[in-house]
């Protein structure tokens, strides 16, 4: 059996550009006709016929860029989508938004659907549902054939496209930090299943700070919620050890444990400090307001359109897949002391 080919493999076997074998495929009168008679024949002999959808997506252009997300329940992606449409108006472009539901098979159908002439580009934040099975192939279909791509927030790096992540790493250890310069040492986190990377990675900023001060991580004080069962119950078994503050990855956790530390009579932050995660409206408003990481998802959303369109507008430029990594700092608020 003859071995799968892409586009990628019959430029490098060649020696040409992806670009090249493109237009070379689609009998462009910018390459030479002795070079369109040596790729088609390779891609003959490999039986390698290009994806009619993606050629469309790159001969149409719609001005219209697609975002999808895994679900909008968070703040944090309000404002990513704030950022991209931003951007694309600023350059012309309009936006279409869909959801995933964090289910793998929704997000393949959505990539099938927008790709099919209805966008110029995808803007991607992958589902939890994709992460956890590790099956990326609609993914690297879109990179096949060239279909202008960006991950962020939830990527994976298995898969070569643009992407823009916060550095979670360094925000979990910044908010740990946080909580052992105001005097806690026992510090639990709230995170989710290790395979959502931006939870993992702000796991691991928190095992860092902890071994920087000499204390040895306790994995009964990791709690990684499964979100299909009852989150309340879940966070209630971090109140069963001995802790003094609370690390949570998002604010919706961190609301949950101040409530579960109020139904105790626990004290915020007198007896439990609690630092969460995205400056969104519950954070703000909760009662105490609670101290927060704030992502800058509008600076995401933006950068992300910003690669986005570049890659849309300049697809003769075959650059090499770039990352562009955002910092994040501390809101101080009543959750946590001083």
């Amino acid at each position: 059996m003859k071995p799968k080919i892409t586009i990628k493999i019959i430029a490098k076997e060649l020696g040409v550009s992806t670009s090249t074998v493109s237009k070379a495929l689609r009998d462009s009168h910018e390459i030479s006709q002795e070079t369109k008679d040596r790729i088609k024949a390779y891609a003959d002999y490999y039986n390698y016929r290009p994806n009619n959808l993606a050629l469309q997506l790159r001969n149409q252009k719609t001005k219209v860029i697609g975002i999808i997300l895994p679900k909008i329940v968070h703040h944090f992606f309000s404002t990513v989508i704030k950022g991209v449409e931003n951007e694309a108006s600023n350059r012309g472009y309009n936006i279409m938004v869909c959801f995933s539901n964090n289910e793998e098979q929704k997000e393949a159908e959505t990539i099938d659907v927008l790709t099919n002439g209805s966008v110029d580009g995808l803007l991607v934040s992958i589902a939890k549902e994709t992460l956890e099975n590790g099956k990326f192939s609609h993914f690297n279909r879109l990179i096949d054939n060239e279909v202008p791509l960006v991950l962020f927030d939830r990527t994976h790096k298995s898969i070569d496209c643009d992407k823009v992540i916060v550095d979670d790493i360094g925000a979990g250890y910044k908010a740990t930090k946080h909580l052992l310069n105001s005097g806690c040492e026992n510090i639990g986190i709230i995170t989710t299943p290790e395979h959502v990377t931006v939870g993992l990675h702000r796991e691991q900023g928190y095992e860092k700070a902890l071994k920087e001060e000499g204390i040895k991580v306790n994995r009964k004080l990791i709690i990684e919620v499964d979100e299909d069962c009852n989150i309340k119950d879940q966070i209630e078994e971090l109140f069963e050890n001995k802790i003094d503050a609370i690390f949570a990855v998002n604010e919706i956790y961190a609301a949950i444990a101040i409530r579960i530390a109020k139904e105790r009579g626990l004290s915020i932050p007198e007896d439990v400090s609690v630092i969460g995660f995205t400056d969104g409206l519950i954070s703000e408003y909760s009662s105490p307001s609670i101290t927060t990481v704030v992502q800058h998802g509008f600076t995401m959303g933006k950068q992300a359109a910003e690669m986005l369109i570049d890659r849309i507008e300049n697809e003769e430029e075959r650059k090499e897949s770039q990352t562009k990594v955002i910092s994040s700092n501390i809101k101080s608020r009543e959750s946590t002391k001083s």
